[in-house]
């Protein structure tokens, strides 16, 4: 026998070793270590923003716009980088796979948060997988008829499709939409059955509008805006809680008796639930210092929106209603709905 071994008090060879338990022990205390100053060098390299959607589109934009401000704010050069597929579920499953360490934040909304996870199984869980940072766009729809057409009001659409059923034609910007979801809350609020016709994007629905193939369309209101404007169109109300910044003349659908007719496409910053709580807490502040930027909101105005709730609690609570409020309406058309919003 190996007679070092035996000398008292020297263990060396034994898997109980004091000084392998030391050894152990300075790993852990140096990687704690590391850890700490990693934490407190935040952010010591740039961040990146992924958005699950094509460039160009309206959460690339509002990611953009965000990106610019935040930088700022975080002192931090801020990107967006677009990962497509799947009606945004790529994008979000490497958002929350992705290291969490704070250098990748994700543009969260309505699509990836709330209807796909209530029509498909995803590799994702937004409760336990993120956590809010803050909202950065609100933008409402509004409800538009040909300027030619008899429905002066929503109440005289509304009455005549409940004398007329499955008279009235409403488009959407396609199967799954929040356009689509509008047109549902409609129904279901004033006791009338409509005509759902679906299309590729909203600028195709809006044509057959123009045409007067269809009665009436939920869109953007940025993109409805010009039409509006031009005297094609005719905004009956929009789907606010507010009336919205561009059609501040044009009441909301809760104006005019119908409250559950609330259907913004929301745009907000979540980061992975796993991220130290002192990164999470330095980007909440830099967030909630954006969204009260006045060159932010300057930014969001040209484009029609504006930030929405302002703080990481009060978005957080605003999504968990929304899928509250939207999850019978989801899962009652879960087979039309599932695709995804694009």
């Amino acid at each position: 026998m190996n007679p070092v071994s035996q000398r008292p008090g020297r263990t060396w060879f034994s898997g109980r070793s004091p000084w392998l338990a030391l050894c152990a022990s300075l790993v852990i205390a140096l990687s704690a270590g590391r850890s700490a100053i990693a934490e407190d060098d935040y952010p010591s390299h740039p961040i990146r923003i992924i958005v699950p959607f094509a460039a160009g589109g309206p959460s690339d934009t509002a990611g953009r716009i965000a990106a610019v401000t935040l930088s700022r704010h975080i002192n931090q050069n801020v990107y967006v980088e677009d990962r497509t597929g799947g009606g945004g579920i790529v994008g979000t499953q490497a958002a929350a796979t992705a290291p969490a360490d704070g250098y990748t934040l994700f543009l969260s909304d309505a699509a990836t948060f709330i209807v796909i996870p209530l029509t498909q199984k995803v590799g994702y869980d937004v409760e336990k997988d993120f956590v809010a940072l803050g909202q950065i766009a609100n933008a409402p729809q509004a409800l538009v008829v040909n300027s030619e057409s008899k429905f002066k009001s929503v109440h005289d659409l509304v009455d005549f499709a409940r004398s007329n059923p499955g008279k009235v034609s409403f488009g959407s910007a396609g199967i799954g939409t929040t356009t689509q979801l509008s047109i549902e809350l409609l129904q279901q609020d004033a006791s009338i059955s409509l005509v759902h016709v679906p299309y590729r994007g909203t600028s195709l629905s809006v044509a057959d509008v123009l045409n007067r193939n269809i009665d009436a369309v939920f869109g953007d209101v940025a993109t409805l805006v010009p039409f509006i404007q031009s005297g094609k169109l005719v905004a009956l109300a929009t789907t606010g809680d507010a009336r919205a910044l561009l059609l501040p003349d044009v009441p909301t659908m809760v104006e005019l008796g119908y409250p559950k007719v609330r259907m913004v496409n929301w745009f907000g910053l979540h980061v992975n639930a796993g991220t130290p709580a002192k990164v999470q807490q330095r980007l909440k502040v830099a967030v909630a210092a954006t969204q009260v930027d006045p060159v932010f909101a300057a930014n969001l105005a040209r484009i029609g929106t504006s930030t929405g709730t302002v703080g990481a609690e009060a978005f957080d609570k605003m999504v968990r209603e929304g899928r509250e409020r939207l999850a019978s309406v989801i899962r009652a058309q879960s087979t039309d709905l599932d695709g995804g919003l694009q």
